[in-house]
């Protein structure tokens, strides 16, 4: 059994870290205070700080699949389904994608879905699925 990460990360606003987190993704709530709220994240602990500055928006990138992967970012491996489900209600809210929904190593060995996209205060996010997560997640090969 994988136990949950934790991760705090800075937003601007704390309300719109709820309506994006919260009501977007839908993450439930967990503790908070007027500084910061707790998120399930998919079974994870994510932290949201309200923080005056953040560095987030000067994310740099890193070259991948002919695409500019922007280095941090966090996010969730989910069943293939969920993925498809996460990524048309990200598109259908119109949400503005770093690097659109697309396969990665398509029929291959470690095919993968994968989509990047911002949160409201910048921080990037990618959500993957893998074709078959129990042989290829952690793939040394």
């Amino acid at each position: 059994m994988i136990t949950p990460f934790h991760l705090a990360i800075p937003v601007s606003d704390i309300e719109t870290a709820r309506a994006f987190y919260g009501g977007l993704l839908g993450c439930a709530e967990g503790r908070s205070s007027d500084q910061w709220v707790d998120f399930n994240l998919f079974g994870h602990q994510l932290v949201c700080h309200e923080v005056t500055s953040n560095a987030a928006n000067a994310t740099p990138t890193n070259p991948v699949d002919g695409h500019d992967v922007p280095v941090p970012h966090f996010g969730v491996v989910l069943t293939m389904d969920r993925w498809r489900e996460l990524a048309n209600k990200l598109s259908a809210a119109e949400v503005q994608f770093v690097i659109e929904p697309y396969i990665r190593f398509e029929g291959e060995p470690g095919e993968q879905a994968t989509m990047f996209f911002r949160d409201p205060s910048g921080n990037a996010l990618e959500f993957k699925a893998f074709r078959d997560i129990e042989t290829e997640l952690f793939r040394t090969d």
